[in-house]
């Protein structure tokens, strides 16, 4: 996908029905992976309870057609251009188990690959959905002003570099451009990740998709549609998805020339005995038996099981890890970046400090005032005011004549007098505190009474509890510090970055720029966790090795192009969740040693001795069990524990 056709109705119309393909897939997948499941649970319930034979057997029977006819089929297609994968071996390793009487370890086998696909469309259909979705964060129509002055609505993709569109308060800004006429807030935190709305007047940048807040703006139009700032956030993510190595399981990775070995290898086991001489029953028993002892059962079953068991432990904790190979890439990471807004901090504002500048006013009389005025306010930084007041128990008088000053601040009468809390910025006198505030990163808001500045009020975006015990165990992990990657402005993020324990900060960033930031550094060989919030950090996160967003605020779209999802917002859970993925890749490492050590040893007896089959099952089946009672292990409560204990 490029910039150039996001707004292209005609590939838009394309992109809908792969959507809906592919979720008809995705659907279809998972529904036939439960019904294999339940039909395999009730083969072995029937096994166990000695029912008849047939009974079990006929269950059995069912789970392979309902869960194997999706790779049966994937891998027919894959032998059509002559390539061979694991599928296919598994549908042969299950049905030559079937025809020996093991019908039992085929079903597994089967019920495994159809749960592990079904995950897998699962998860493509929901990122479709949220890139799908974010192309209509931007609106499909914009009111253009002609050259007679006239307005007419139009379509938002027919627009023109050089068009000047009026945006109404409350509206969502239709494209790139510069503001010709007006004042407003504008939110524009899905592009930047800035946590506050930003004064917009004439001369000044704006994006589409941004909301404008109570004023009414006129705009000159000075980007393409199809290049705006949102539709690059949609090639960003659909290009870094697509130029990412192919993601993998180390099983996966080695499936063309295992699958081929074990094919040409049980071929001349059957092929050459005949040609010998040798009878048909016996090497045919022979050689299904080497297939059954070299199936790759306790292969599949050392790397799944203890990540499984890591992503359900996560998941106990408040953590959603969304596959396997998520917790694959958690155990490979070497520098973890963040964003600020959403993440280090809450994204809320709250007042840190009243400074009066007239004697005649206390800090009580100044936010009690300020309060008065903010108390009809929707704006962010009101809101917080007024909060602050309460929490302190300072009681604000009634206010009346209450109007907000579109990109300045509002203004109310108060107890007889005219009070405005204005941005610091809308002030042409210098005010001391506000500098001493603004070097801080701090956000200013000056409180004027019948024109007369009485005091300042300090705004700061809230920290998270224990983010600097964050960044010191990420540090410890990782043996490198955490960098800082955020759009806000270099002063707030220095600011944060110094109470939370970073040096390196990387600040004023847009979505492609926070992209290059992370490519950059995996250019030097680092494996990159990506942790972030919004749309705008969802770009850096398909582009990073790894991913986790922050659940209870994010977007959509990060949410679902992340790798991780941490529920509850708690910082504290990112590097236990690295420490666990870590430990589980100990396990699959042991896991798959021990499942190679059985293979082999199984697979030379069957070629140069007299392997008998009751036996060569045995010892398949004991290594299977081993192996997945090993990763099982990552089920306790107190894997986490010992996650927690390593950070």
């Amino acid at each position: 996908m490029t910039s150039t056709i996001v707004r292209n109705e005609r590939t838009s119309d394309s992109r809908t029905t792969q959507f809906s393909l592919a979720g008809l897939w995705s659907v279809s997948s998972v529904r036939w992976a439960a019904v294999a499941l339940a039909l395999f649970l009730t083969g072995l319930a029937a096994q166990l309870a000695d029912a008849p034979p047939w009974l079990w057997w006929t269950a059995y029977l069912a789970c392979y057609l309902t869960g194997g006819w999706s790779p049966a089929w994937e891998g027919l297609q894959a032998l059509r251009t002559r390539t061979l994968d694991v599928d296919l071996l598994m549908v042969v390793a299950a049905v030559g188990a079937a025809s020996i009487g093991q019908i039992f370890d085929g079903a597994l086998l089967i019920v495994i690959f159809a749960i592990s696909g079904a995950l897998e469309d699962a998860a493509t259909k929901r990122t479709e959905d949220s890139v799908k979705g974010l192309l209509d964060l931007a609106p499909d129509r914009a009111v253009r002003i002609d050259s007679d002055g006239l307005e007419e609505t139009v379509d938002a993709e027919d627009l023109c570099i050089g068009d000047i569109v009026s945006v109404r308060p409350g509206e969502r800004l239709p494209a790139d451009g510069v503001v010709v006429a007006g004042a407003s807030d504008v939110d524009q935190s899905s592009v930047t990740g800035e946590p506050l709305p930003v004064s917009k007047s004439a001369d000044d940048e704006v994006f589409a998709g941004t909301l404008n807040g109570s004023g009414a703006l006129r705009i000159r139009v000075t980007k393409d549609p199809s290049d705006t700032v949102v539709a690059r956030i949609v090639a960003l993510v659909a290009e870094a998805s697509a130029t990412k190595a192919r993601t993998q399981l180390f099983i996966e990775k080695i499936e063309q020339r295992y699958s081929i070995g074990v094919v040409v290898a049980t071929l001349a086991l059957f092929a050459i005995p005949l040609l010998l001489g040798a009878d048909l029953q016996s090497t045919l028993l022979r050689a299904m038996t080497f297939m059954i002892v070299a199936s790759p059962c306790a292969v599949v079953l050392a790397t799944m099981p203890p990540l499984l068991s890591a992503i359900a432990t996560a998941g106990r904790n408040g953590v959603l890890v969304k596959s396997a190979v998520a917790m694959e890439h958690l155990a490979d990471i070497t520098h973890v970046a963040i964003d600020k807004t959403g993440t280090l901090t809450t994204g809320t504002p709250q007042l840190t400090c009243v400074s009066p500048v007239d004697d005649r006013y206390a800090e009580y009389d100044v936010l009690r005032i300020a309060a008065a005025a903010e108390q009809f306010s929707e704006h962010p930084l009101g809101r917080a005011v007024v909060e602050a007041a309460r929490s302190r128990g300072v009681v604000a008088p009634n206010a009346i004549d209450f109007r907000a000053l579109p990109g300045r601040g509002v203004r109310a009468r108060v107890s007889g007098q005219e009070v405005e809390v204005l941005s610091a910025g809308s002030l042409s006198a210098t005010v001391p505190v506000v500098h001493r505030l603004e070097r801080r990163g701090t956000t200013a808001v000056v409180v004027v009474v019948d024109g007369r500045v009485i005091g300042v009020l300090g705004l700061d975006d809230t920290v998270r509890r224990g983010a600097d015990e964050v960044v010191r165990d990420i540090a410890e992990l990782t043996s490198k510090a955490p960098i800082l990657l955020t759009g806000d402005s270099q002063r707030a993020a220095k600011h944060l970055a110094d109470t939370v324990g970073i040096a390196d900060i990387r600040a004023d960033l847009l979505p492609d720029d926070k992209v290059t930031a992370v490519r950059e550094l995996q250019a030097d060989e680092h494996r990159v966790l990506f942790v972030g919030d919004g749309i705008n950090d969802a770009p850096a996160m398909a582009a990073a090795h790894g991913s986790i967003a922050m659940g209870r605020n994010g977007a959509d779209l990060t949410l679902e192009t992340a790798d991780v999802v941490t529920i509850r917002d708690e910082l504290a859970t990112i590097p236990t969740v690295v420490a666990l993925a870590r430990r589980a890749r100990r396990v699959v490492i042991a896991n798959l040693a021990i499942a190679a050590t059985f293979i082999v040893t199984l697979v030379l007896w069957d070629v140069f001795g007299n392997l008998p089959l009751p036996l060569g099952v045995a010892g398949h089946e004991g290594s299977t069990i081993i192996v997945a009672l090993n990763g099982l292990r990552l089920l306790s409560n107190r894997a986490w524990r010992k996650a927690c204990a390593l950070t």
